[in-house]
Parts: structure tokens; sequence; C-alpha cells
């Protein structure tokens, strides 16, 4: 399985497949080809069909990357999975957050 990354109407982004220890690698190293510049956008990650703790630490850094580039970001349908896993790392209001400190 794979991860992908696609980018629909207006600043929206959709990540879709599996974002796991055997996809995350990867995709991270090509993030040159995927990375948004848009200044604010919303990532849809409802078509995400598997999530682990390597798919969430890349979301979180994703993230921070962002952030770090004065990008704004929200979120969009995220799984049940990686809601399980933010709570059980304690970081369930992270993503949260991360959207009121950009004022998205």
């Amino acid at each position: 399985m794979s991860v992908n990354l696609t980018v629909g109407s207006e600043q929206h982004y959709h990540l879709s497949g599996q974002l796991d220890r055997d996809t995350v690698p990867a995709f991270w190293r090509q993030r040159h080809q995927w990375m948004p510049t848009d200044t604010a956008l919303t990532l849809d990650l409802s078509a995400l069909s598997r999530v682990d703790s390597a798919g969430m630490a890349m979301l979180l850094h994703l993230d921070r990357t962002l952030r770090d580039n004065g990008q704004g970001i929200q979120y969009q349908g995220m799984p049940e999975q990686l809601k399980l896993l933010l709570t059980l790392s304690n970081l369930d209001t992270y993503f949260d957050d991360a959207e009121h400190q950009q004022g998205v």
C-alpha cells in the first residue's frame, strides 16, 4: 500500500491510503514534491485507511514544519485510529491548538 497527497480546490489537500511505518519514510523523503506552499490550507485525512505511530509522528512533523514557515493548517476527517493514538500520547488537543495558534 502507499500514501498519496492530492490537491483539491482552493488550498484543500487530501491524504489517502496508509500512513504507517511502511509508507512514511519514502513519502517523507519526497516531501519537496508535495509539500504545500499555501499560506493557509486544509488537510483532509478522511481517506486514510490506516495510521500508526509513524504516521502520527509524520503529521506532527508536517504540522510543525508548516507552522514554522508561517502557514496555517486545519484538519478535517481525522480517522478514529489517529484520534486514539493522539489520546494515548497525550496529544489529543495538539491539532486543535495548532489551528487556533494560526488563527485559521
